[in-house]
């Protein structure tokens, strides 16, 4: 081989090298998690209680990524009972195989929109429970008590901090240096109450009903701690503005203030401005009948619900969502989910009647086609007196927030000062208190998920899945779960499905679902087979 052609020959091998190097750049770095999901005795309080947690710590692992990276997640359940884990914020495109939630089958940037900060830390405010939480939630469901079990106090990091009894010496602290800029990535896992946050002698910059008595009052509490030579005061500082619980106007001033995000050529906005379907959602207290249903009502044949315009979510047990769609069985589900509520009144109003409480149970879904425009009002009541906020999540979709108020919507009037402009794009956000919320997102999404993994041990959930359209022959669609965050409203029934139909090209299509996918407990007969044809394309 002569000169001429070894250069050639290292050239093209440098070539590659250098095309191999940018490759690996763009796809990013691997990582591999093992989440061990097992029982663990934890002393809080002075009470030693098991609770099921990941890999035996409170809070669980953090993952840590860059965009561009591909994780790997082992889950090992080595728990009493069957559990499910729902991601917030990671897209996985066309398959949403892997959303979580039973029986239905933020990008994360390189850079942040602000100077970064010299450290951050994340605060998970929690609910701590006495006793044998499952048993209690499993018994009061069944039974139709007007109500499910309380938490005897909050923790921030597993913690209730120095308030609490046999608490002072296990307070979570972090210690930061004098001078430096900290980002607090703060994540509110409690179970059903809105929570005040505060930090003694310093600012914080940001981007229930009045009568109650019988909720959880605990301060919970966690310690900054500097570094350096200086003498530790033997109680810390606490803030001395943080609202009291019951401050409903503390609220409604946050709420008030005009939500907007960090739109730039960078962090683009793209609100959908041709609305193709709206729909007025009130979310509300109900009650229901229990005729032909599992529940023992304890008076009057009712049980204590939650409704979404008067439909109170029944899960389709023992025949999913995914397989009755796929299978085209009947009576399993029906796609007459109102797009209005039954009857108008004034919603907030304190003086309404017993019998608006009484809502229909039904498996109701939504069918949405793809690249459909879609504006939602969330209207929130006051029936039974029980107006409280409510953090709707949208499975599969992010949002933008385009409208908030306080009493019932006007839809002359408040369209008005929709921000169309910059606002913020989330997939959960609060219905405020005898208030309604407005967003609007596109229906394109055949299998986005989102970021932070949490895990829904609750009854009435459903899994996300993509399912074959026998309406339309080889199309596909994706069925996404949307419902109130509080645990204890989505139980009750406040939630509902979309069923996203896909678009024309393989790009905006669902991919098949994964061979391992677990089945529901039905015949064998009735379970989803492999629909790949003899030449091993999808039919």
């Amino acid at each position: 081989m002569n000169f001429k052609n070894k250069d050639c020959l290292l050239n093209f091998i440098g070539f590659l090298f250098l095309v191999a190097r940018c490759l690996s750049m763009v796809e990013g770095e691997v990582h591999y998690y093992e989440f061990v999901l097992v029982e663990k005795n934890f002393t809080k309080l002075c009470n030693t209680s098991s609770k099921l947690v990941v890999n035996g710590n409170i809070p669980g692992p953090i993952i840590q990524v860059h965009k561009g990276d591909t994780i790997y997640v082992n889950v090992h359940n080595k728990g009493y009972y069957g559990v499910t884990i729902h991601w917030h914020g990671v897209k996985q495109p066309r398959n949403p195989w892997s959303d979580g939630p039973e029986y239905i089958t933020q990008s994360i940037g390189t850079t942040y929109p602000f100077p970064k900060p010299d450290d951050e830390d994340i605060i998970i405010l929690g609910s701590l429970y006495r006793g044998n939480l499952k048993a209690e939630y499993d018994f009061d469901l069944i039974h139709g008590n007007d109500d499910l079990p309380h938490s005897i106090a909050y923790t921030i990091n597993g913690e209730p901090g120095d308030l609490g009894a046999c608490s002072k010496e296990t307070t979570y602290r972090w210690v930061i240096d004098h001078g430096k800029t900290y980002l607090l990535r703060l994540v509110n896992a409690v179970v059903s109450a809105n929570m005040f946050f505060a930090i003694a002698e310093h600012n914080l910059t940001i981007s229930n009903q009045e009568a109650a008595t019988d909720f959880d009052h605990f301060n919970v509490t966690a310690i900054i701690q500097y570094r350096g030579n200086y003498t530790i005061p033997l109680s810390p500082s606490l803030p001395s503005t943080l609202p009291n619980y019951k401050d409903l106007t503390a609220a409604r001033k946050f709420y008030a203030n005009p939500f907007r995000s960090l739109a730039s050529k960078d962090h683009p906005v793209n609100v959908p401005l041709n609305i193709t379907t709206k729909m007025y959602i009130t979310v509300s207290m109900a009650k229901i009948e229990c005729k032909n249903t599992t529940c023992t009502a304890l008076e009057e044949g009712l049980i204590l619900a939650a409704s979404a315009n008067n439909i109170s979510w029944n899960n389709p047990v023992p025949t999913d969502v995914l397989l009755a769609y796929y299978r085209n069985i009947s009576g399993v589900y029906t796609t007459d989910f109102p797009d209005q509520p039954p009857y108008y009144y004034n919603f907030t109003s304190y003086q309404l009647p017993d019998a608006l409480a009484i809502a229909e149970l039904g498996s109701k879904v939504k069918v949405l086609n793809y690249n459909e425009a879609v504006e939602i009002v969330f209207q929130g009541t006051n029936i039974f007196q029980g107006s409280d906020h409510h953090p709707m999540h949208l499975h599969g979709h992010n949002f933008y927030v385009v409208g908030i108020g306080y009493g019932n919507y006007n839809n002359e009037t408040d369209p008005k000062s929709f921000n169309l402009v910059d606002p913020v794009a989330v997939n959960t956000f609060v219905v405020p208190k005898n208030g309604w919320l407005a967003i609007r997102f596109v229906a394109n999404n055949p299998g986005k998920l989102f970021y932070h993994y949490f895990i829904h041990l609750v009854y009435i959930i459903i899994k996300s899945a993509c399912i074959r359209d026998t309406t339309f022959v080889g199309s596909r669609s994706c069925v996404w779960f949307w419902h109130c965050h509080i645990d204890r409203h989505m139980t009750w029934g406040m939630a509902s499905v979309f069923i996203v139909k896909n678009g024309g090209t393989t790009e905006t299509s669902i991919r098949k679902p994964p061979p391992h996918l677990p089945p529901c407990n039905v015949p064998l007969e009735l379970r989803v087979q492999n629909n790949d044809g003899p030449d091993g394309k999808e039919y």
